[in-house]
């Protein structure tokens, strides 16, 4: 008799990134682009979390719809997430949850810094001293272990697996309202959380379609519905909520059972109660068996994030990323609380900054934790755990990670490393993130040119494209009035112009070795893939009307006759928002953009052209 043990194979990197839903892909994607190498573990098939074809949650964020004015709020988050967005909207016309997973798939096989290891569990770690020395991960497809050492650990598995093996200190429950001044709170402290979700899709038939449900489905009457709407049902609910009563870790497999039963009892409800005869011919065409999780570990970090940084929107030395949905707490008993609305959402007034402190665990030193896992209080976790403003940390935390990996920094002395700070935040800005308060660095060649136009609108003006700013954050819902400048920041030709075009001219000419465009891709707008036909309306689904679509970028150099105009970029079919090339020009004193064609929009927009050496 032959047995076999489980191969065992080491690993090294840079960075270990356990987890790989929205937050997850980001931090590696981010830490990878920025030059560090970076293991991805995931232990699903599939990237994305609860955004996948799996589970199919929208990823929402700051751009929800009560922050939304063209030229005056655009709070979508941006960065690698816009990015990611934008070419699902494009490829992805007939919105397949699988071709989203792909796309995830293929953003992380095409980063060369990164490996991905998909079916592969965090299940161990081996601390010294505070410090994490190697995770142990699983994949038993492939009966494989593997024994991973990194310089970082990133916790972004959703329930905190990682950092609890690590021994890193968390929280979960509900904070009493006294212990941090929230009056959003409840009197008194409970182990409660929120609950987890099944989502369903259904089609027209065009025939009549009948449902059998199986005898364990729960029943459901209209007076038990009273609070939860469901007069549409393309795209399931999110209220059909469960567990937050019991473990939502040790006590996921029950909870998955019973949502099954509430799910389909819902859906009973609908085809055979006989208040809803519009719902005839459609029929239930793909259900969850993966909850979609909302709560469970918080870790505690250098600092917690509360109820208060929310409301008045602090002002982070260390932000990193940022948030703006509602502080959207559920009752725990989810679907049973037939007598409560299902969610309470007050809105905040501005965006918030989340600091890098709250990523960074306060007893483990070499572990950051992005996604819903990080240092928050009940209260502000109800905001900060959607997956837009999960994106947007991960986004942050990676490129940190990435660049005290090469400053050969520990994470404690680059929190107070003030120039190590400022050096993150700028090069996420440069990367597209949007931080409230901070502004750029001044390396932008283009700060020294003479712009002109050929023509430009009275509230978008030729200049604003080395103005410093990517978006409009002024308008109501968008960043306290002392972290924003009011103004569109973008250049806008003229309706009608025929041939419109933007020139950077420099009297002493420059070295280039970096050029970046920045275009307007409609960040007013909710922007995710759905299943809801209602959302879908919120949205442009493909390519963004405002960007620009067909555009050429010319280089004009000193000595015409030895160094004639050079094309040094032609681009067709844009919809992506940031635009980066490489080049290596000497002696330039002219860079000409000129757009052939908009995705649709009657004008041409440009927000910022950024030059570097």
């Amino acid at each position: 008799m032959k047995t076999d043990k489980k191969s065992l194979v080491t690993l090294e990197s840079d960075i270990l990134v356990a987890g790989g839903g929205v937050s997850g892909v980001m931090a590696a994607l981010a830490a990878a682009r920025n030059g560090a190498k970076v293991i991805l573990c995931q232990d699903r098939p599939v990237l994305g979390g609860n955004a996948s074809s799996e589970i199919r949650m929208h990823i929402v964020g700051a751009a929800n719809s009560k922050r939304g004015k063209e030229l005056e709020t655009e709070a979508r988050e941006g960065g690698i997430l816009e990015e990611i967005l934008l070419e699902n909207a494009v490829r992805n016309p007939q919105r397949s949850a699988s071709m989203f997973d792909l796309i995830l798939y293929e953003k992380c096989r095409a980063e060369p810094n990164l490996t991905l290891l998909l079916n592969t569990a965090v299940i161990e770690a081996e601390t010294e001293n505070g410090h994490i020395v190697s995770v142990l991960a699983v994949r038993e497809s492939t009966e494989h272990r593997f024994r991973i050492m990194a310089q970082v650990y990133m916790d972004c598995t959703g329930d905190g697996r990682l950092g609890k093996e690590a021994g890193a200190l968390y929280k979960s429950g509900r904070e009493a309202a006294g212990e941090y001044g929230e009056t959003l709170a409840n009197e008194h402290a409970d182990p409660y959380r929120q609950g987890s979700s099944l989502l369903f899709t259904t089609r027209d038939m065009g025939r009549p379609m009948s449902f059998t449900p199986p005898s364990w489905a729960r029943k459901f009457t209209e007076e038990d519905l009273k609070f939860r709407s469901h007069s549409t049902w393309e795209y399931g609910y999110w209220w059909v909520e469960f567990g937050g009563m019991l473990d939502t870790i040790a006590d996921n497999e029950e909870i998955r059972d019973e949502l099954l039963g509430i799910m389909l009892g819902v859906w009973d409800h609908i085809k055979n109660s006989g208040h809803h005869p519009e719902s005839e011919n459609w029929a239930l065409d793909w259900f969850g068996f993966v909850p979609g999780k909302r709560e469970s570990r918080r870790f505690i970090g250098k600092y917690l994030l509360t109820q208060r940084d929310l409301e008045q929107a602090t002002h982070f030395e260390d932000v990193i990323a940022y948030g703006g949905w509602p502080m959207d707490t559920h009752p725990p008993q989810g679907i049973d609380a037939t007598e409560l609305n299902p969610a309470h959402q007050p809105f905040s007034r501005y965006v918030y900054g989340i600091p890098l402190r709250a990523l960074v665990s306060v007893n483990v030193d070499n572990l950051i934790f992005a996604g819903r896992n990080i240092s928050a209080t009940h209260i502000a976790f109800s905001s900060t755990r959607v997956m837009g403003t999960c994106a947007a940390m991960g986004q942050g935390a990676g490129t940190a990670a990435a660049l005290a990996v090469q400053a050969g920094l520990k994470l404690e002395d680059a929190l107070q490393d003030k120039e190590f700070i400022r050096q993150v935040q700028h090069q996420l800005l440069k990367q597209d993130a949007y931080l409230p308060g901070i502004i750029p660095a001044k390396d932008n060649l283009a700060l020294r040119a003479i712009v002109s136009a050929s023509s430009e609108q009275p509230e978008g003006p030729a200049v604003d494209v080395t103005d410093g700013h990517t978006r409009s954050m002024y308008g109501a819902g968008g960043a306290r009035p002392e972290l924003t400048i009011p103004g569109t920041h973008r250049w806008m030709s003229q309706p009608g112009d025929p041939a419109p075009w933007i020139e950077l001219e420099w009297t002493t000419p420059v070295p280039i070795g970096d050029i970046t465009l920045v275009f307007d891709t409609g960040m007013h707008r909710r922007l995710t893939l759905t299943h809801s036909n209602e959302v879908l309306r919120m949205m442009e689904w493909g390519p963004q009307p405002e960007t620009v679509k067909d555009f050429t970028v010319t280089a004009y150099f000193r000595d015409p006759e030895e160094a004639p105009p050079r094309q040094i970029l032609s681009i067709r079919d844009n919809y992506q928002r940031q635009i980066a090339c490489r080049v290596k020009l000497e002696h330039v004193v002219k860079l000409r953009v000129d757009i052939e064609a908009t995705n649709g929009l009657d004008h041409a927009r440009i927000f910022e052209i950024r030059c570097y050496e």
